[in-house]
């Protein structure tokens, strides 16, 4: 036994620097990935404005990704992953075999997927725009002939990036969407000098403008995918073609199913809403650019926090330990709030101006920036409950119950099936982003309520009033914060005075962003918020060092 430990404790010494170092890697690469995102979605807007053209891409560029999570992205998630980390543990070739075979039976379920889709093209148009008067029919289906032979490559990504994550090679998968991001960007450059207008009627698969933004959109995808074959082979991972079915899966086939259902229920809410959406003209291009923007600091901020959680949530739930995932719940909580509301009110109150400083230029113009940017204030209140209720369904994951995220989840669709139905009888079609926006936003608030009531069932008491005080600190502070903001960005665009509105917008960005965001969070520590108190001990130790 000793020997055991001996042999071991260095082992983790070594790892524990490179995993800081991955961290910090995996860190800068989500800004980096968020960034070129958002602007290649403005180069986007640039390029097709916010209509029927631009609804009808994004109508079809979704297509890929939701089929791949059908197929295969949920069950990798929640059980291959898993699985490959014990077989890398047991097997004798260090879950090699296992590796090839999962990579084997993952391409060949994606490639059949593929085929049928690509087949059935025309069958998932109608599917998600059925009787939609805004959509063209037509150009979704041709871009849809184009994309969706990406879903190989996103399911390859996802697959390649598990097993080189299960050997401690974290940088490179994180880094791989900027690379699809970058051409992207390079495709819409190719697009935008391209003479003419993509023909309408009739629609041509062999028009120039489709095949490049359709073939570019698949290509980006691809150079994601194939640019982790290189990194696999140098972790001495030598591929070989493994079928057959691996026993080890038997284990986890409730889960499975529970996870698969889970998917297919997001599956099947972003197809009515993208129903919903394309009934007014531009409406599902601006949901899609205001929903990134909102997923900017979530991705950056809210992610992080997640994944510390998590192993200590797990740790917990395997020693039984209710009172040590209570404590983490209701960090996590507050941290959300106190990480995430300064972000959300930025949004509410600057929205509009952080719509048009990204998206008000080129085909899109002031309208179109104006319809993202009050699709994000209208909506931006819902980007607290998103965490919370993902840090609430990642405590359920952790107790090893893929039962009840999924009843939560099935609860959540309905909400959101129900309100966007709701917003389509009631607004006009102009209004319909906002509408949209709307319907996702409290569906999440509507979720995170019933998320903490099935835990205090599950778990016992779960401190709601402390965490529902600091919200409501974290409310006052912003407000204050953003107040007095928005009125020094009025004072001095009343003493400038910009005749051009996008100018004026990226002023009120930058200027509400630098004056809001450290007030509010100053605030927060003025009200002596406990998970504040790190920081300011390290503010104060490096102005005694001056």
């Amino acid at each position: 036994m000793s020997e055991t430990a001996t042999t071991t404790q260095p082992e983790q010494q070594k790892q524990e620097p490179s995993v800081a170092r991955a961290s910090g890697s995996m860190a800068i690469a989500t800004i980096v990935s968020r960034v070129t995102g958002l602007l290649s979605k403005v180069l986007l807007v640039a390029a097709l404005g916010i209509g029927t053209l631009n609804d009808s891409y994004q109508a079809a560029s979704t297509l890929p990704t939701m089929i791949n999570e059908l197929l295969l992205g949920g069950i990798l998630t929640s059980v291959a992953i898993p699985l490959l980390v014990r077989a890398e543990k047991e097997d004798g070739d260090g879950g090699e075999s296992y590796a090839q075979w999962l990579i084997s039976m993952g391409t060949a379920i994606l490639g059949a997927g593929t085929v049928i889709a690509v087949a059935c093209a025309p069958l998932l148009t109608s599917l998600f725009i059925a009787d939609s008067p805004n959509a063209n029919r037509d150009l979704v289906t041709a871009f849809a002939y184009l994309v969706l032979p990406g879903i190989v490559f996103y399911g390859l990504t996802a697959l390649i990036g598990a097993v080189l994550n299960a050997r401690h090679v974290f940088g490179l998968p994180t880094w791989a969407p900027v690379l699809n991001n970058l051409v992207v960007m390079l495709v819409l450059g190719v697009y935008w000098m391209l003479p003419g207008e993509i023909t309408l009627n009739p629609v041509s698969m062999t028009d120039t403008h489709i095949l490049v933004l359709g073939l570019g959109t698949a290509l980006g995808v691809a150079v994601q995918a194939l640019v982790l074959f290189p990194a696999l082979r140098r972790t001495g991972f030598r591929f070989k073609w493994r079928f057959g079915w691996d026993a080890r899966l038997a284990e986890f086939g409730s889960l499975a199913f529970w996870v698969l259902l889970y998917v297919g229920l997001g599956f099947a809410s972003m197809t009515v809403l993208t129903k919903v959406a394309t009934h007014g003209d531009g409406a599902l291009t601006a949901f899609n650019f205001q929903w990134l923007i909102a997923q900017v600091p979530y991705g950056v901020l809210g992610v992080s926090l997640l994944t510390a959680l998590m192993p200590k949530m797990s740790r917990a739930a395997a020693n039984n330990d209710n009172d040590a995932i209570v404590r983490d719940l209701v960090f996590g909580n507050r941290m959300s709030s106190i990480l995430l509301m300064p972000f959300s009110v930025l949004m509410t109150v600057s929205g509009v101006a952080i719509g048009l400083a990204a998206f008000g230029f080129g085909k899109s113009g002031v309208e179109g920036g104006t319809a993202v940017g009050l699709a994000l204030a209208l909506s931006a209140f819902g980007l607290v409950p998103y965490a919370v209720t993902l840090l609430q369904l990642r405590v359920f994951y952790a107790m090893k119950d893929a039962r009840t995220p999924t009843l939560i989840q099935a609860l959540i669709v309905a909400v959101r099936i129900g309100l966007l139905y709701f917003f389509l009888a009631v607004s006009e079609p102009e209004q319909l982003a906002v509408g949209v926006s709307l319907a996702m936003s409290l569906s999440f608030v509507f979720g995170a309520i019933v998320g903490q009531v099935w835990l205090r069932i599950r778990l016992g008491r779960l401190r709601t009033g402390f965490t529902i005080w600091t919200v409501c600190l974290t409310v006052v502070a912003s407000a204050v914060a953003f107040a007095v903001a928005k009125g020094a960005n009025s004072l001095v665009l009343d003493l400038i005075g910009f005749s051009n509105p996008v100018i004026a917008a990226w002023f009120e960005t930058i200027l509400v962003t630098l004056i809001g965001l450290p007030l509010a969070f100053g605030l927060l520590a003025a009200f002596r918020v406990p998970e504040m108190k790190p920081a300011i001990d390290k503010i104060n130790r490096l102005v005694r060092r001056r």
